[in-house]
């Protein structure tokens, strides 16, 4: 198993391009299967769960195509097989995303329970209760979701919660549905916004993407398109974040800046200047310890989740006390023991974490417990004294294509190494 080796290497200077966005991808590849015509997705990242998720289209008979440029071709007319198993779906949870589309377009599927990070309670009741309410027959069979429709019916469905996934899978299936279906309290999220487009440019009558409220016009069919995915906030957010930590001056190119403010705001706070435009975003430190930042996680326009882990690794090191609120996810400090291997003063109340800011870290070895807690450590590596090394990075080879090569275009004393 893969490891890798990070030493404290001072500031980080340089500049670095974002990849496309995984949690964009990944629902974008899964509404391939709705349209009766090739469709090419371009600024795919190359990530293991995108490579899943095509290896799953694979299965199901359906021709995929790896281009150039980073692009995907898939033809959905070749599908044979309605099935999402186990065995390939169990580490990633967004294969539940197969379901709305195969349900939607050929009145069935049957798809495992998914697995994913185990960073607290995700249940697919909503996607159920929402498919049923459409007019599906759904039952949960020896951890599989077995679901049958003629063509799914418009309904008015309220979800008890934000989910994203859950408001992706009812979007698609509703794309093909008889009638208006209107989904309240939906997900906000740029990726749900970037799959409206998709679905838009595909045939789809969507209205509402980005607020809480969407309208979904059935069609009876979605042709072929070409696409280009936006590209990773959450990754942009990472490299800025080893920017502030190691008080250094990084740029990052091919970035969607609109889809940030958040944690821009709270860069800000730290002490970064940052200069901002439409597709680049330069940080600079100019040499100065960050600020303590309180943070309080928050469904999209709040403060990412998937933020959470990388802002407590700069809080480790700041000037002063911050708070991080965990609002999200229930199960989502567990990179917290491993950075206090690293010397780091923590202390979790609940679903609040107080750090007190120290002047150093020291390196040691730890262990990656989910996607974002891994980059959170090697960050916290990029500034420690002497060598971390983090093993169990199949987590981060799931969401950051080539981070060893994008850190170290920027300075950073990191590499890999084969367990």
């Amino acid at each position: 198993m893969d490891r890798l080796i990070v030493r404290g290497n001072g500031a980080l200077d340089g500049e670095v391009r974002i990849s496309g966005a995984k949690n964009a991808t990944l629902p974008v590849l899964a509404a391939t299967l709705l349209a009766d015509s090739p469709v090419r997705v371009g600024n795919v990242p190359h990530l293991h769960d995108v490579t899943t998720t095509i290896e799953l289209l694979g299965r199901m008979g359906v021709e995929v195509t790896l281009g150039d440029r980073m692009a995907v071709e898939v033809d959905p007319g070749t599908i044979n097989s309605f099935s999402a198993p186990y065995d390939l779906v169990k580490t990633m949870r967004a294969s539940i995303l197969v379901l709305g589309p195969l349900l939607a377009r050929h009145g069935e599927a049957e798809v495992s329970l998914p697995g994913g990070c185990a960073i607290g309670s995700r249940p697919v009741d909503l996607h159920i209760e929402g498919l049923r309410a459409m007019g599906a027959e759904i039952e949960v069979d020896n951890g599989y979701i077995i679901a049958r429709a003629g063509r799914l019916k418009g309904a008015r469905i309220v979800l008890d919660t934000v989910t994203v996934t859950g408001t992706e899978n009812l979007m698609m299936a509703a794309c093909l549905a008889d009638g208006e279906t209107i989904i309240e309290n939906a997900a906000r999220e740029p990726e749900v916004v970037d799959l409206a487009n998709f679905l838009v440019a595909m045939g789809a009558r969507i209205r509402g993407a980005g607020t809480d409220t969407l309208r979904i016009q059935g069609v009876p069919s979605l042709h072929g398109v070409e696409y280009d995915v936006l590209p990773d906030r959450i990754e942009t957010g990472t490299y800025l974040v080893a920017g502030a930590i190691t008080r250094g001056h990084v740029v990052i190119r091919n970035s969607c800046p609109q889809t940030l403010d958040a944690v821009l705001q709270k860069l800000r706070e730290a002490g970064a200047k940052l200069r901002v435009e439409d597709n680049l975003i330069e940080l600079d430190m100019r040499g100065r310890r960050p600020q303590a930042v309180d943070v309080r996680t928050a469904p999209y326009p709040g403060f990412p989740t998937d933020m959470q882990a990388q802002f407590m690794a700069m809080n480790l090191v700041a000037e002063g006390v911050s708070t991080i609120a965990e609002t999200v996810f229930e199960n989502r400090f567990m990179h917290v023991q491993e950075m206090q291997r690293m010397g780091a003063h923590i202390r979790v109340e609940g679903n609040v974490a107080v750090v007190t800011g120290v002047d150093h870290l020291n390196g040691a070895p730890v262990m990656a417990t989910d996607l974002r807690a891994s980059a959170s450590l090697v960050l916290a590596g990029l500034v420690a004294e002497g060598e971390t090394t983090v093993d169990r990075i199949y987590h981060i080879d799931r969401g950051y294509e080539c981070i060893e090569e994008k850190l170290g275009q920027l300075g950073a004393s990191i590499r890999r190494v084969p367990g």
